[in-house]
């Protein structure tokens, strides 16, 4: 009996993946607002019927696919501001990290781009939340960095809040260049984060 729910159970979250699949494929052309179940349903193969076993709407689909494109960042962006090394390096790190998280996955970055002043206020809102987890995260990393002495907690949210807007946007701006242009985005976003650790050490003087 249990091996049998054990495959009912890995067919039911394969579905579920080909529903997100075919969702971040569609909407590589056009915004969730716009995207309709039967179409999403074609894509994958079965019958509209089907999509209500896994979402109960496309907007709940989407803030599944807010999950799997921001939920395994959350780690990394952490990892990069603890890691060791003076500011400039760990911007250095970030934007490294950055640039190769939209060659992997750009159509995840393209859908949080678009989606995220979209028309479908509950991805909004799974954006803004993820979005305000990181911003806490870093700013949980920030705190321990010796140039945080004196500051006060919403001084330091408001930091890393500049952080992770500076983040997203380098990744938006990485998504559009064409190739020759990548190097010129790496660097644009080196100085605009420099920028803010320069604020940083002025901030309580």
């Amino acid at each position: 009996m249990s091996h049998t729910l054990g495959i009912r159970q890995a067919q039911k979250q394969k579905t579920r993946q080909a529903f997100l699949d075919a969702a971040l494929s569609l909407l590589e052309e056009q915004s969730l607002s716009s995207l309709g179940l039967r179409e999403v349903t074609r894509a994958v193969g079965v019958a509209p019927t089907a999509f209500y076993r896994h979402f109960h709407s496309t907007a709940d689909l989407g803030v599944a696919l807010v999950e799997e494109a921001l939920g395994s960042l959350h780690p990394m962006i952490a990892g990069t501001v603890s890691a060791s090394g003076d500011s400039d390096e760990r911007i250095d790190r970030a934007v490294a990290l950055i640039a190769r998280h939209v060659r992997e996955h750009p159509a995840h970055i393209r859908f949080i781009a678009r989606e995220r002043n979209g028309g479908v206020q509950k991805v909004r809102s799974a954006i803004a939340e993820q979005m305000a987890r990181f911003a806490d995260e870093v700013k949980a990393e920030l705190a321990k960095q010796p140039e945080s002495a004196g500051w006060s907690d919403d001084d330091l949210l408001m930091l890393a809040g500049l952080y992770v807007d500076q983040m997203l946007m380098t990744a938006s701006t990485f998504l559009e260049a064409a190739p020759e242009e990548q190097d010129q985005v790496a660097r644009v976003a080196n100085r605009r984060m420099r920028l803010i650790s320069i604020g940083r050490r002025h901030w309580l003087g």
